[in-house]
């Protein structure tokens, strides 16, 4: 009777929970199936220098599922005296290679214009994006143009909650290149230095005004380039703007 009775409750546990496990597997690949989107503009903003005081813009967007995506990335500033800008944008395919951790490979496009003139280059990209230990936003980057220069750009954030909708943003970039390139202001070694903090408050979590100050430094041969033009070493601009994703 006991190996009987084993036998039923077996048969039961077996017959229940099978059909559970299947349509859960089966959900499961499903998820990893689906399709996602988003878009940020982390920072869309007017910076006051003295000078140019242009209109800037950081954005990221991708398309996707948790494993790989497809994603657009573009900065760059519009003068608002004078007429001058730059910007830049890449097309990237990343795949997940560690938790929070997406390799990213693709094409850079920058554009300078100023004063009838117009520059363009391509670069070949790869490069890294995730959150590292104490979750801080970490981009390192490596570029090759089509003319086989090399150059290299880490970005790194963090935000500290001083309440719940309260955000203060300090935010650190670092550029550096091989090879100089004229054309672009890039100088050889260490190319500049671009401290920022920025203060904002989430009205709700898509959409946060906010104000900052930002600091640029630039450093050897791109120093001398920007001498060369008749622009300074060292910025300070007072920014504000708009943090705003959907």
């Amino acid at each position: 009777m006991t190996r009987r009775a084993n036998s039923v409750v077996l048969t039961i546990v077996l017959a229940t929970t099978i059909p559970l496990i299947r349509p859960a597997a089966a959900g499961a690949q499903v998820m990893d199936d689906a399709i996602y989107t988003f878009v940020l503009f982390d920072q869309l903003e007017y910076r006051r220098t003295g000078d140019a005081n242009p209109v800037g813009w950081d954005l990221l967007g991708w398309v996707g599922g948790d494993f790989t995506r497809l994603w657009i990335k573009s900065e760059g500033e519009q003068a608002t005296v004078g007429g001058g800008g730059e910007v830049e944008v890449q097309v990237l395919y990343g795949r997940l290679v560690a938790p929070y951790w997406d390799l990213q490979i693709g094409a850079r496009v920058d554009v300078r214009y100023d004063g009838g003139t117009e520059r363009a280059r391509v670069l070949a990209v790869v490069g890294l994006e995730g959150l590292a230990p104490y979750w801080f936003e970490v981009e390192p980057a490596v570029f090759v143009s089509q003319d086989g220069h090399v150059s290299a750009r880490l970005t790194t954030s963090y935000d500290m909650f001083v309440t719940q909708r309260l955000i203060v943003q300090p935010r650190v970039e670092v550029n550096a290149a091989v090879q100089e390139v004229a054309d672009f202001g890039v100088g050889q070694g260490l190319n500049d230095v671009n401290l920022g903090i920025r203060v904002r408050y989430e009205l709700r979590r898509e959409y946060a005004p906010y104000v900052g100050l930002e600091w640029v430094r630039r450093f050897a041969g791109t120093a001398d380039l920007a001498r060369q033009g008749g622009e300074s070493v060292s910025d300070v601009a007072v920014v504000g703007g708009f943090r705003v994703w959907f």
